[in-house]
């Protein structure tokens, strides 16, 4: 039986498959085209392995972000529709929701809906000028709601879902600055030859886990050592590679075990931090993020207890 997705009132796209593709939305190239003033430079809000993001208008006036993957899928139309739409019904307060798709000729495109705030890179961590303060209790609720997304991706979902590619820049922050991970899931897009599942593109300089990095051995222990560099960069808003600094402090997680194991962890903490800053609490978040970071993925806590340490209800020593 054939479908029907609507886009405004001219534009109709129709594919074959069943009826349960109905709850991916299907935009045509040249509404995406039209929506990003043709993909231009202005618009480009961010780039990785899995493609181009750019900012975008619908018709009717929705901001969207709008991803151009990158890796020319081998898929037909229906096979690409029938795993997005596994990816769409995933649902959580910290997942960014896909609301549509562009399945047309050789074209690959996903759309999201766009957040305010951009990503973690661009504002915590970036170097253009952000006027967003993250004091303590926003770095608090961002920590634990990525956590709490990873959490559900690894043992909420079946099968469950490996990210590959924790960052900061696949971290977006919403108007209240809630946490949305990004990215998760589009591995199932891609052929199984694509570039994207090696280390080269699919894990990020400074994120990888040591068994990713060395034998491309990827499971969920080498997400949950990505959030832990990530955790780092949140407490100590610094990237977790600067060569413009000092030799010694270059290397964030390097450091971090440097000063855990000398008694001085508190150095690190971001001195930006405004007076509600809770010098324990931040310490005993970097404690978690080095007790994620650990050579020997058997001693990596999973996501779920990881929550529970973040929420003080378990130990993290």
């Amino acid at each position: 039986m054939a479908c029907c997705f609507m886009f405004g009132k001219k534009a109709k796209q129709t594919v074959e498959g069943d009826e349960d593709l109905h709850s991916v939305k299907v935009f045509s190239y040249n509404d995406l085209r039209m929506a990003t003033q043709n993909f231009c430079g202005a618009n480009k809000i961010g780039e990785g392995g899995f493609g181009s993001v750019f900012r975008g208008m619908l018709k009717d006036g929705t901001l969207v972000a709008v991803k151009v993957l990158s890796a020319t899928s081998r898929q037909g139309i229906r096979e690409f529709l029938t795993e997005l739409t596994a990816i769409s019904d995933i649902k959580h307060e910290n997942l960014v929701t896909l609301i549509g798709c562009c399945a047309e000729g050789s074209h690959r495109i996903l759309v999201y809906n766009y957040l305010e705030n951009n990503s973690l890179a661009q504002t915590l961590l970036g170097s253009r000028y952000s006027n967003i303060r993250f004091n303590w209790r926003a770095r608090v609720k961002i920590a634990v709601g990525v956590a709490r997304g990873l959490a559900f991706l690894h043992e909420e979902i079946r099968p469950p879902i490996i990210h590959r590619d924790i960052k900061a820049s696949n971290i977006l922050l919403d108007q209240d600055l809630t946490p949305k991970i990004s990215d998760f899931g589009l591995a199932r897009l891609l052929p199984p030859n694509a570039t994207h599942v090696s280390t080269r593109v699919a894990g990020t300089l400074g994120y990888l886990a040591p068994e990713y990095a060395i034998r491309g051995q990827v499971t969920k222990k080498s997400d949950i050592y990505s959030y832990g560099v990530l955790l780092l960069e949140i407490v100590s808003g610094r990237c977790n590679t600067n060569t413009r600094l000092p030799s010694e402090d270059q290397f964030l997680l390097e450091r971090t075990w440097v000063l855990y194991e000398e008694g001085r962890l508190e150095e690190i903490v971001d001195i930006d931090i405004s007076d509600d800053l809770d010098v324990e609490e931040a310490c005993r978040f970097l404690k978690i993020g080095l007790l994620c970071t650990q050579d020997a993925m058997a001693r990596r806590p999973n996501m779920t207890n990881v929550v529970r340490m973040l929420s003080g209800k378990r130990e993290s020593t």
